[in-house]
């Protein structure tokens, strides 16, 4: 079983002359979703409102046979609306309403999982945070722990308060994935790289950066590996990132990587490996910008 811990929301896009369309999202729905359909068991930790937007969230999960925990609550469903630029990449604002409540750590999402993924905007905004970490620091005893920042800064008020605690879930982390941006906003006096290799010597195997049609780059103990982004018509860059990790996610499942037990196996990964995953990964990314919103691939659409 795999577990995803984090906000779900709809994006609600617009650009040029058309009418905006909404889509499901939020980034650990998304790397849920992606998770499932790559096929995987999987099952989703998160919450949403009793309303149309709710109603949205609850269909996609179930036409992609993710399981839920804790789902429908009386706030409003969260959003994000989305201005897309002339290349497909949407700048946004938040109403934003995250929260869980208290789940014992046997609950057998968690207790069951051979790996947790969190991020995004449930690990920076609270009440909600708080009890995400908790939960993760439940979790890191048997699971493999990934963590994608995806930063927003329209909801930061507070740089450093938000560099300490993405530092906090890094050290928590076995697989990190960051963009260039996020990387850039939270350190902008460092490069890209000497930040990766900053985080690794927080405790993560992994971590990786995604530079878009840059393709990813990913740093090890064994050494860093690069590979090139597909070149594909853009439709739009929503939940690429989360496309990538959850390929990514898939790829150390299929190797035999996920689960505490293996994690002396993943700090021990060497780079042609580390090559092929990203590699695997970029495939799935260009997929999904490919075609409108966060519409991760099959494994079959990959291979």
């Amino acid at each position: 079983m795999l577990t995803v811990i984090g906000e779900a929301l709809v994006d609600v896009l617009s650009g040029g002359i058309s009418a905006p369309r909404s889509f499901v999202g939020g980034s650990p729905l998304n790397v849920a979703v992606g998770l499932a359909k790559l096929g995987h068991p999987t099952t989703f930790i998160g919450r949403w409102g009793k309303d149309e937007y709710g109603v949205m969230i609850q269909q996609s999960l179930a036409a992609n046979d993710v399981r839920y925990i804790c789902g429908p609550d009386d706030a409003p469903t969260s959003t994000a609306r989305g201005i897309l630029d002339p290349v497909g990449a949407a700048s946004y604002t938040f109403d934003m309403h995250w929260d869980l409540p208290e789940l014992p750590a046997d609950t057998p999402a968690l207790a069951e999982a051979r790996a947790v993924h969190t991020g995004s905007l449930a690990t920076l905004v609270e009440p909600g945070a708080s009890k995400v970490r908790k939960l993760i620091e439940a979790a890191r005893p048997h699971a493999t722990i990934s963590y994608d920042p995806n930063i927003r800064p329209s909801l930061i008020t507070d740089h450093a308060a938000a560099v300490a605690n993405v530092e906090r879930f890094v050290a928590l982390a076995d697989v990190v994935r960051a963009s260039d941006s996020d990387l850039e906003w939270l350190y902008p006096h460092r490069s890209v790289e000497d930040t990766a290799a900053a985080w690794l010597a927080l405790g993560p195997a992994m971590v990786v950066a995604t530079y878009g049609s840059g393709g990813p780059w990913g740093l090890v103990k064994a050494g860093t590996a690069r590979t090139a982004a597909p070149v594909v018509d853009v439709a739009d860059t929503v939940g690429a990132g989360d496309s990538f990790i959850s390929a990514m996610i898939s790829a150390l499942e299929s190797r035999g990587l996920l689960g505490s037990e293996r994690r002396g196996h993943l700090h021990a990964l060497d780079t042609g490996t580390l090559t092929e995953i990203l590699d695997y990964a970029a495939r799935a990314a260009a997929i999904t910008v490919s075609r409108p919103g966060a519409n991760p691939p099959t494994r079959q659409e990959i291979s």
